[in-house]
């Protein structure tokens, strides 16, 4: 079977005017404009299997709400090549959008002054769902995202994470194959963040839809993906497994030590470096080919009350990639 998206050298140019400040250079502008090239999107390649969950992670400005619009048709690459369904997406073959779905963070395709079950039935019509399968699908996806009791509510009165839930029913009630998912837990409290994210998953394992993740907040991808894209400055620096990312990116482990009585910093600094420390409560960042050592030291030298290793956070290990990424370019 063909991957889902296939993606071969794909490159997005925009051209956009050079301001020059000023009453005098914005008239000169009137006359003579100049313009510059900005590359959002840098010949990436990437290819991915039905049913996947993946995530795109990359800073602000990296490309990856780009390489969703191109994918989704709404932008013309510069160059390279993409395949979506089999479809080239900037033909937006109507065979390719009825069994596509793009949810954004910030944008909405509810009608604000209208309940959110009239814009489900427009829906409906504009992708030619049957009736039964329409209440189906619509019946259990409000009652797997807990929104019963609000479709019927005035879209502009329902509240941050009640609307982001009824945008996914509205992605989701034709069945598509292939979902895009830019940042749907935007500004939304924890409880609505993880409601999503456990929703995310099981939508995937019970419909085999295939989904693909941007979200600032790492826990998104930690607990919906299996598989993560990194891109930065429009470039792919990652492609695998979030543990393959952990491993590749990170020399360090974390070791969180409970005491029974306290102990000075300083006498635990020979250990490693100290990220905090409380009466009875230590964190050490430590060198990954000496956890066992070390973890054996500490725990013949030091009151230990429970001590356990863990990896260093996945936020971390994304900052600090991104991090030595931008240093590298600017030497």
């Amino acid at each position: 079977m063909p991957p889902i998206v296939e993606v071969q050298g794909l490159t997005k140019v925009f051209r956009v005017v050079k301001k020059q400040p000023g009453v005098v250079g914005a008239f000169r502008s009137l006359f003579r404009r100049e313009y510059r090239e900005i590359t959002a999107v840098d010949h990436i390649s990437f290819t991915i299997e039905a049913g996947e969950r993946v995530g795109f992670l990359g800073p602000n400005g990296a490309g990856k709400t780009t390489t969703l619009k191109v994918l989704s048709g709404i932008l013309f690459p510069t160059s390279g090549s993409a395949s979506v369904l089999g479809f080239n997406p900037t033909d937006r073959n109507p065979q390719m959008l009825r069994q596509l779905s793009l949810v954004m963070g910030n944008k909405m395709q509810l009608w604000w002054d209208l309940p959110a079950w009239d814009g489900f039935l427009v829906l409906k019509e504009i992708y030619d769902v049957p009736d039964s399968e329409f209440t189906r699908r619509v019946e259990g996806l409000v009652e797997a995202l807990e929104i019963t009791d609000k479709v019927h509510t005035q879209v502009r009165r329902l509240s941050l994470g009640e609307r982001m839930k009824c945008e996914l029913v509205a992605a989701l009630l034709h069945d598509p194959r292939l979902v895009f998912l830019d940042e749907p837990t935007l500004g939304l409290d924890v409880v609505s963040q993880k409601r999503i994210r456990e929703f995310l998953r099981q939508y995937n394992e019970e419909s085999g839809a295939t989904l693909l993740l941007t979200s600032h907040y790492m826990q998104d991808v930690a607990e919906v993906c299996d598989r993560v894209i990194v891109i930065d400055h429009g470039r792919i620096a990652f492609d695998g497994s979030l543990s393959e990312l952990v491993r590749r990116f990170s020399s360090t482990k974390v070791l969180k030590i409970v005491l029974n009585r306290p102990v000075q910093e300083s006498e635990l600094r020979k250990y490693g470096d100290v990220l905090t420390c409380t009466e009875y409560q230590v964190v050490l960042e430590v060198e990954r080919e000496r956890v066992t050592s070390i973890a054996a030291a500490i725990l013949a030298e030091q009151p230990v009350e429970d001590l356990t290793v863990e990896e260093v956070g996945i936020d971390e290990i994304i900052r600090r990639l991104f991090g030595e990424g931008q240093h590298a370019r600017r030497t």
